[in-house]
């Protein structure tokens, strides 16, 4: 395993923790900027367009740039890429407020600042992903990602709600205030606590290699390529977030049209699915997974799958049903992640997370928008809970297909087989002052 042939120090968690402590206060920070400016959008124009557009720029620079910028990561010194990052988002942020604060503000700098914020996570999520694996033993990073998903849970029920009863109390304005305190509770810990930085492998005359990034770039499209279990897993998830990226959106309406229920019961709806998350994330924390990681990964899968299914398939007059699966189907998500971040993190050269992470998350992200713009005419068409059922079996036939691809279930271990040269046997890392 990579994360095992780097010298990580015994007292690892004060350090980790303080700096994902200060990341966490900080994702719910921007959670509540979120939901504030689609608030903001929703009231002033009521257009779904706009809504849409919004949504779209936000995923673009993921898309287009995110490829891209994964070879910086893995050339920059990723502390202070975290720090800029963060930085850069308040400060975008204290520029929205003051618009607000003015009565300047139109939809289009809201478009700005959220292509802005966009871009700044599409530095950062690479930055820390691929540092985790470099600051916490092997062992525990099933764990970690367990955390990562309980927070995210934590953030999908209580953001939302808080949001609104903040707006409506100290303004919108205000509101946006709250994430430039929590930007700098993010960027505090990285002042004083280092990042570890891997230490590219040296070249047969014992030089340091440099190549440029373009050589960089082209590195991490190769490292994939070779590596047909990791590609086979890339592949795997960009074909989920296919399948699975309309459930959300079209939820609303099988409860609004199919149920025949309120806004009332849409909240239990999602408030069930983010107390599923939470509950997976505290069980994969304490438990761990199974000792082959993948296994409880497609485990998750497999689970998300008859969560979605279920969805397709509940009888309009079994409502608590459709809660009981809505819970079921947040907790196998988190299942389905923890263990995939990990194997990720713990099998890919240091040297090459950021790019190999960059490129998950822009593949991942691109299908978003194409699934989205095939599901609602489809659902239109043949009705909304088509897509659900189509969705469920997808994703259990996909989840059965990979426990059959050797390359995919050895994935912890075979790296060495893809005929390709092993750079990271001997890799280090340094902490970075």
């Amino acid at each position: 395993m990579q994360n095992q042939s780097i010298n990580i120090s015994k007292n690892w968690a004060p350090r980790f923790f303080a700096v994902w402590g200060g990341q966490a206060f900080s994702l719910f920070g921007s959670a509540l900027v979120q939901f504030a400016l689609v608030w903001y959008l929703a009231r002033e124009t009521g257009s779904a367009t706009v809504l849409a557009m919004a949504t779209l720029v936000s995923l673009l620079p993921n898309i287009f740039l995110g490829p891209f910028i994964g070879a910086l990561v893995d050339r920059w010194n990723r502390r202070l890429i975290m720090i800029v990052a963060d930085s850069s988002i308040a400060a975008s942020t204290l520029g929205l407020v003051w618009l607000f604060a003015t009565g300047r503000v139109e939809v289009w700098h809201v478009y700005v600042i959220l292509i802005i914020r966009a871009l700044g996570s599409a530095f950062h999520q690479p930055a820390m992903t691929s540092s985790t694996s470099l600051m916490v033993p092997n062992k525990h990073l099933a764990r970690i990602s367990g955390a990562n998903q309980t927070l995210q849970g934590l953030i999908t029920i209580f953001a939302p709600p808080l949001g609104a009863l903040l707006i409506e109390a100290i303004s919108t304005h205000n509101v946006l205030l709250i994430d430039v305190g929590t930007a700098a509770l993010a960027v505090l810990p990285l002042l004083f606590i280092p990042i570890p930085q891997p230490i590219r492998q040296p070249q047969p005359d014992g030089q340091a290699q440099r190549p440029s990034y373009w050589q960089d770039l082209g590195a991490g499209f190769t490292y994939v390529r070779n590596w047909r279990g990791l590609l086979g897993l890339i592949i795997l998830t960009m074909a989920l977030n296919f399948v699975l990226s309309p459930a959300a959106a079209l939820l609303p309406l099988v409860v609004t049209k199919v149920f025949e229920k309120g806004a009332l019961e849409l909240g239990w709806v999602q408030s069930l699915l983010g107390v599923g998350i939470i509950a997976g994330g505290i069980t994969l924390g304490v438990w761990g997974g199974f000792k082959r990681r993948i296994v409880t990964s497609l485990m998750g899968i497999l689970g998300i799958g008859i969560g979605i299914l279920l969805i397709g398939i509940v009888p309009t007059g079994l409502f608590p049903l459709l809660l009981v699966t809505m819970f079921l189907t947040g907790f196998a998500q988190v299942f389905a992640n923890g263990p995939l971040g990990a194997i990720m993190q713990s099998a890919i050269a240091p040297e090459m997370q950021g790019r190999v992470f960059s490129l998950l998350r822009a593949g991942a992200t691109a299908m978003m928008p194409l699934s989205l713009l095939i599901s609602g005419p489809v659902s239109d068409y043949l009705g909304i809970r088509v897509w659900f059922i189509f969705g469920g079996v997808a994703t259990i036939l996909m989840a059965i297909a990979a426990s059959f691809i050797s390359a995919i279930m050895n994935i912890e271990s075979n790296r060495g087989q893809t005929g390709q040269e092993e750079p990271s046997s001997t890799a280090s890392a340094v902490p970075v002052e």
